[in-house]
């Protein structure tokens, strides 16, 4: 028994094979499943493996090309497909690893024409109608899967997880709105689960009782007219019958209009619901969504809730997040913020993934930190994440490391940040920071104003000083009512009942978001309080899930501008962005654009309406969140005397939308080089 995480390294004992904890490695997209990307498969997993996760669940593969997700998406469906998998599958074993492959077949969310589904519905996250499919064609989708899922275990896979969730094509057969059939396909609720039941019924019996197969079920669709919580009971006892080893909760379709794994969603938001279905059914039980560290994930397995924890993004962030935390050494694991920036943004940008607080996440194979022979005495300037990744990447490989800040503290923007309602997981990332730069040996040395004089003597110089705020220029900006980002974040300067923020960015939503509550506030990690305002509830007490969002109003009377024309925040993250609009929509904060800024008084800021007259916002304070330019003032200084060997790193380098992800990317790709 683990003296910590008792619950979460227990073995887990299926009959015919024995996982080795809790810990599941959830089905995450990444970009790597599609093409012949399987050496680079196999190191990415290879990693998690012998980093100790207990089962690892792949990206989703199409059973047949209908299934796609995409065009040319991840697809096995012969035998000379499943030849290669080997690759990874062996990898995988090698490393005392097991792992499933996910069966997912889009339906109706297919980004191409040949998408198949129930009915001919559009989804409205996708511009294709599906063909709807012929009682011939169900069988043959019936039939893609079964094969699939022998291919899979030709492969060497351990088993299989057959999506039934998100609103891909399963789940599409068991909710009426997706589903208009007559014949036996549809109508009745036993007749709309029959397509689910007959997947997993005809699996096992193909590829026999020693094989795993998980099912990921919806529990709470969250959306209207979803299933109704004795539908989800009805079918989870139906697939369980059926010969599912394991059931895998599955959270929300993505056409849900309420955040399920942003960063604003309290930590194991989610496991009441799992724990619900626990009671119903004797197979384990997986809970999922927004369980980032190893205290969270034991309480979860401790209060009931769930015989297994599934974990996505948390493995891209720490590959070894299992063997630390095994090993007692929590603090030193990279959270996962939720950001989605570089994972889930990238994958509906039909990017490769990665993940923001970790870039070597999918590119195992090209960005390593090796040892070196030749070791230098590097000054890194400035403690931002850029600083602090180079740093650390740098001691890492063997350099000797001299890290100034004129700060009393780490972290540089980040520490207005992790102020920001909603954003608290930035205090991981800086506790992670803080305990690698101990752990690497980096000389660090805050309250120190760099001088040019102070860095001769230095191998290479990597400035990374970070930015200042861009000066709008509006006549009457110099007014005491108006302030700038940093004075309301980091000097906590006095606001007034009525606002105006200057600029519709990252910042100005942030701006917004810390306005709209007191220091008095409840905590933004309650989930009742969550749940209530986004409209969470019991799928007992209504389908799917869902009520009538009672989101509480702003605290202040908060007016957010933009310049250019279009929805603000059009450049927020692709699945994050909807969420900050419509926190503050529901809050009350009137959000405007298309509009020249004309001067600053004591009445307000008046504008010009792009043609349409002036009018003038009232406020008591101005708040100006127009961007953000390089600090380079030390660089400039420096570069004429030392030449190539300066660096220019993060904001410094590039300013726009202090985009943290593409800040720790060059500076670990900088100090991998060095």
């Amino acid at each position: 028994m683990h003296p910590v995480y008792p619950k979460l390294f227990e073995p887990l004992d299926l009959g015919f094979t024995t996982i080795d904890n809790r810990i599941l490695m959830g089905s995450m997209h990444t970009g790597l499943e599609d093409g012949n990307n399987h050496e680079r498969l196999a190191a990415y997993y290879c990693e998690r493996a012998r980093g100790g996760v207990g089962l690892i669940v792949t990206g989703g593969y199409a059973p047949n090309i209908a299934g796609w997700v995409k065009p040319f998406a991840g697809t096995l469906a012969s035998r000379r497909a499943a030849k290669k998998h080997k690759t990874v599958t062996d990898a995988v074993h090698d490393a005392g690893g097991k792992i499933a492959l996910q069966i997912l077949h889009a339906g109706r969310y297919a980004y191409h024409p040949f998408n198949v589904a129930p009915s001919k519905i559009k989804s409205p996250i996708t511009p294709f109608k599906p063909w709807a499919l012929s009682g011939r064609g169900v069988e043959r989708q019936i039939s893609a899967f079964v094969r699939c899922a022998v291919l899979a275990r030709e492969a060497g896979y351990d088993g299989v997880e057959i999506m039934g969730s998100e609103g891909y094509l399963i789940n599409e057969f068991l909710v009426e709105h997706t589903n208009k059939r007559t014949d036996q396909w549809g109508g009745s609720y036993e007749n709309r689960m029959r397509f689910a039941l007959e997947i997993v019924r005809r699996t096992r019996a193909a590829v026999g009782e020693d094989f795993i197969i998980i099912y990921r079920l919806s529990v709470i669709d969250l959306i209207p007219a979803g299933s109704s919580w004795n539908e989800v009971v009805q079918l989870a006892k139906g697939i369980e019958a059926a010969g599912a080893t394991i059931i895998n909760s599955g959270i929300g379709w993505h056409e849900a209009r309420i955040p399920t794994i942003a960063t604003s969603v309290p930590r194991a938001a989610f496991t009441w619901v799992t724990e619900k279905l626990k009671q119903e059914v004797s197979v384990p039980v997986i809970t999922s969504n927004r369980i980032n560290m190893p205290a969270v994930a034991e309480q979860v397995l401790a209060d009931g809730h769930a015989d297994m924890i599934s974990m996505a993004r948390p493995l891209l962030a720490d590959p070894e997040f299992a063997l630390k935390a095994k090993n007692n050494r929590s603090d030193e694991i990279n959270t996962c913020i939720a950001c989605n920036q570089a994972c889930l943004d990238h994958t509906f940008s039909s990017k490769m993934s990665s993940c923001l607080v970790n870039p070597r996440a999918c590119h195992e194979t090209e960005l390593n930190y090796l040892a070196t022979d030749k070791k230098k005495r590097i000054a890194v300037v400035g403690a931002g994440p850029a600083g602090l990744t180079a740093s650390m990447v740098l001691a890492t490989r063997g350099h000797f490391v001299d890290l100034y800040d004129a700060a009393a503290e780490i972290g540089g923007q980040l520490n207005m940040a992790k102020l920001v309602p909603g954003k608290e997981e930035f205090y991981e990332m800086l506790r992670y920071f803080e305990k690698q730069i101990e752990l690497t040996g980096v000389n660090l040395q805050l309250g120190t104003m760099v001088e040019p004089a102070m860095l001769n003597g230095y191998d290479e110089v990597i400035v990374a000083t970070g930015v200042n705020p861009r000066n709008p220029k509006i006549p009457g900006q110099d007014n005491s009512r108006v302030l700038s980002y940093v004075d309301v974040l980091r000097h906590r300067a006095n606001i007034g009942d009525r606002v105006v923020i200057i600029g519709a960015g990252g910042i100005g939503f942030d701006i917004a978001e810390f306005l709209m509550h007191s220091e008095s506030s409840p905590d933004a990690q309650n989930t009742d309080l969550w749940m209530s305002a986004w409209g969470v509830t019991d799928p007992a007490d209504a389908r799917g899930g869902v009520v009538d969002m009672q989101f509480p109003k702003s605290l202040r009377d908060i007016t957010l501008l933009q310049r250019s024309e279009g929805k603000l925040g059009a450049k927020l993250g692709k699945t994050t962005g909807w969420i900050h609009r419509s926190s503050l929509k529901h809050a009350g904060v009137e959000m405007r654009g298309g509009l020249s800024y004309e001067a600053i008084s004591d009445d307000g800021v008046k504008v010009s309406l792009n043609g349409a007259g002036e009018e003038t916002f009232p406020a008591d304070n101005v708040i100006l969140c127009a961007g953000q330019v390089p600090n380079r003032t030390l660089y400039d200084n420096l570069v004429d005397q030392l030449g190539a060997n300066v660096h220019l790193i993060g904001g410094a380098h590039e300013a726009s939308e202090l985009d943290a992800k593409r800040a720790i990317n060059q500076a670990a790709r900088l100090a991998a080089a060095l």
